[in-house]
């Protein structure tokens, strides 16, 4: 196995899409030029870092690499801790409270318009607007949060604690768990976007896997958030694969000489799962018989979901794997920032090497694709109470 510069390739600037796999999750990681983390000050390096913090990897129960900024988060945060049943209960409570003082505000805005006291009201609906963000954002990341503590997994927390002699060390691993979550066409999907972005194959052995590499911390940053969109694009399309094979919905796009199905097309990734049922039409759905609806088979499976992720091009691509609320976008923001960078210098984005396993880039790969599900989760759960902004 190669154990040189396989992280330092230059990725091509357009996505390809063949009937290859992993061209596929090649194409899918060099596609996402048009999403950029935000840059501040030239952050100081991981190692500098690690030197001003703790001396070694913190995993623990609630040491993620962002902490609540509102009083809403910080609550669930406690309820979670001490009273998990209720959480889900907390959860809508707070929705429906930060729903009803941003809508009270806007109403009075409204109220106000044309008298003296216009321009203050309007002010106070922008800072409640902007203080109910924040108070969402931390809600979806303890969805988030919530999820992994269902398969027991805590989040991998700044990179800065876990770099031991100028290495990266990422332990342990729990490929296991974060890979419980998948169907086996899914986790197919998964396996050949990690060999593509880390060069670790899925067949590799235990001595492979423990390998050391080096990585650009620049490159590093960009293969985690891209992670954490293929995560998100995989959840959408694998949900509207399951809704065409249950519709039977028939082809009524044409892309040249080959045909693209209605889920397919790039204006249905504009919407949510629950958006796009409430907007099929019954005209539209065609009888299935039992026997097609599922296919014991799992290698027929995964052909059939490569045959319909491929069928994307690049424009339904990109808009499936965009973020579909502005409130998602803060929140990868600032999840990625506090993870590979901090919270106060911004964004990691320098050209130093750092030296690392395969295993911990697995781990961390394996986090983010996760993350990019739970992520789609926790935006659909949050939306049908506290409508979002549209991104």
């Amino acid at each position: 196995m190669d154990h040189s510069l396989s992280l330092h390739i230059s990725l091509p600037s357009t996505p390809i899409f063949n009937s290859n796999r992993s061209d596929f999750a090649l194409g899918f990681l060099a596609g996402f030029s048009f999403w950029k983390p935000p840059l501040t000050a030239r952050p100081r390096s991981l190692a500098v870092l690690a030197s001003a913090g703790s001396s070694h990897c913190e995993f623990g129960s609630f040491n993620t690499p962002l902490n609540p900024r509102s009083s809403v988060g910080k609550h669930l945060t406690r309820v979670l801790q001490n009273y998990r049943q209720l959480f889900h209960v907390s959860v809508q409570d707070e929705l429906k409270r930060l729903a009803d003082r941003r809508d009270a505000a806007v109403d009075r805005m409204l109220l106000a318009a044309g008298s003296d006291e216009a321009l203050l009201h309007r002010r106070i609906a922008q800072l409640k607007e902007q203080e109910c963000q924040i108070a969402v954002q931390d809600v979806m990341y303890m969805l988030i949060f919530y999820r992994f503590s269902e398969i027991r997994v805590n989040l991998i927390p700044k990179l800065s604690r876990c770099v031991y002699n100028g290495r990266l060390e990422i332990w342990p691993c729990k490929d296991w768990e974060l890979e419980s979550i998948y169907e086996l066409e899914v986790l197919e999907m998964i396996k050949e976007h990690i060999t593509a972005v880390i060069g670790l194959r899925a067949d590799s052995s235990v001595t492979d896997n423990w390998a050391m590499t080096n990585i650009k911390q620049a490159h590093l940053g960009h293969v985690y958030v891209a992670s954490i969109l293929y995560g998100y694009f995989l959840k959408s399309a694998l949900l509207r694969h399951h809704l065409e094979q249950r519709l039977a919905i028939p082809n009524v796009h044409r892309n040249g000489g080959g045909q693209k199905t209605f889920l397919q097309s790039p204006e249905m990734c504009l919407y949510g799962f629950r958006n796009l049922l409430s907007g099929c039409h019954r005209s539209n759905v065609l009888p299935v018989a039992h026997n097609q609806e599922f296919n014991s088979n799992q290698e027929m499976e995964a052909e059939k979901l490569k045959r319909f992720l491929t069928g994307f091009d690049s424009e339904a691509l990109q808009r499936c794997a965009k973020l579909k609320s502005k409130e998602a976008v803060s929140l990868l923001e600032n999840h990625s920032r506090a993870l590979l960078g901090n919270e106060e210098v911004g964004f990691v984005e320098r050209d130093e090497v750092i030296a690392t396993s395969f295993s911990s880039l697995k781990r961390l790969v394996l986090e983010a694709v996760a993350f990019g599900s739970f992520l789609w989760d926790a935006e659909e759960y949050v939306d049908a109470i506290y409508k979002l902004k549209e991104n």
